[in-house]
């Protein structure tokens, strides 16, 4: 049976519930691990999360923090988790990309060692499902053939995944029951219309822009160049898009780097982590303004993240936390605070994408 939470309410009822508050972690390769430093922060301030939903390496950090894990755990498997995600190649794959009229050619082909992408995942997820988390939990995909958006929410949470961070030629595209599925990047990089549709009065949505390079030096770098152009333009747009209509309140949360980070360079989580951090408490203040006004101020921390956070307020202070600004008083102001410049609010009248149960094989193709 499908995960169904329409989250519709009426206006009446605004007033006599506290907000439902949605994260939504976009596509962004390594990048991605920046989502750390934001739940690290919600947990610092005990602020809680009702709708996960999750895209390509994002769909990894909203997976794991919907089903409960540790986000201390989180930060310390990271470095192994892209250490060992993409450092081997699948040579039968490489073969049929060189030379497919000798070889074959097979539209799952993949330049990545899938028995090495699964062994990653199966080491955080293992085969826990969409009926394990601890809220609902939302992945994005598309449809190979159709190029259709398709938003998973059952079967085996490594499936989903599996499926969500299959990048075109790098990775194989992953079978869910009829469908072949490809990175939900190419559809859906920042899917803030599931959490909409989830009924979401605020959205918490972390995308993530690439570096531009200054200089282009070789044709590969000029493919980066032009790469990145149009993946930076696609998050402002979606942005942008989400602002048309007042429905849910959009707070962007999209960290800013002095670096280009590569796929592969994974001994920079720590400062990717910490970069995330930093734009969440960036939208702090304004976040619990909102609340306030709404009436949605959290009275009670859930006991996991109440835990977490002493534990993250104990162990792992920042040397530039102590500058940032003062939360806000819990008192509800006199009127709504105005929208700062960074915060746009939503609204999408789309009619939701199919959702979708992962089943495919018990493992990966040979």
């Amino acid at each position: 049976m499908s995960l169904s939470f329409t989250g519709e309410r009426s206006l009446g009822d605004l007033s006599q519930r506290r907000s439902r508050i949605g994260l939504v972690i976009g596509s962004g390769g390594i990048k991605c691990t920046m989502a750390i430093g934001l739940l690290k922060v919600l947990a610092h301030e005990g602020i809680p999360v009702d709708v996960a939903v999750g895209c390509s390496g994002g769909a990894i950090y909203a997976g794991l923090y919907a089903l409960g894990d540790d986000v201390r755990d989180m930060e310390a498997r990271s470095l192994v988790v892209w250490r060992d995600l993409f450092t081997k190649l699948h040579y039968r794959s490489l073969a049929r990309a060189i030379a497919p009229a000798f070889f074959g050619y097979h539209e799952q082909v993949g330049l990545v060692d899938d028995r090495r992408v699964w062994d990653v995942l199966e080491s955080q997820f293992g085969m826990r499902t969409f009926a394990d988390c601890r809220m609902p939990f939302f992945v994005a995909a598309t449809d190979y053939r159709t190029g259709e958006k398709v938003t998973l929410s059952e079967g085996r949470v490594i499936d989903a995944v599996r499926a969500s961070i299959a990048i075109p030629l790098l990775l194989r595209a992953w079978p869910v029951q009829d469908r072949l599925l490809v990175d939900g990047g190419a559809s859906n990089p920042l899917p803030i219309d599931i959490a909409i549709m989830e009924g979401c009065d605020i959205i918490l949505a972390m995308g993530f822009e690439s570096h531009m390079t200054a200089d282009v030096g070789s044709f590969t770098q000029a493919i980066g160049r032009t790469s990145t152009i149009v993946t930076n333009h696609l998050l402002r747009a979606t942005f942008a898009f989400y602002s048309t209509a007042h429905h849910a309140e959009v707070l962007p949360i999209v960290p800013l780097l002095d670096r280009d980070v590569g796929i592969t360079e994974w001994e920079q989580v720590p400062y990717l982590i910490e970069q995330g951090e930093k734009a969440a408490y960036e939208q702090i203040p304004y976040l619990r303004r909102l609340l306030a006004s709404q009436g949605a101020e959290p009275a009670v921390v859930a006991p996991m993240q109440r835990a977490v956070s002493a534990e993250i307020g104990a162990t792992s202070p920042s040397t530039w936390r102590s500058t940032r600004p003062a939360a806000p008083s819990a008192s509800p102001p006199a009127s709504p605070p105005a929208s700062p410049p960074a915060s746009l609010s939503a609204s999408l009248s789309a009619a939701p994408p199919a959702s979708l149960s992962a089943s495919p094989p018990a493992s990966p193709p040979a």
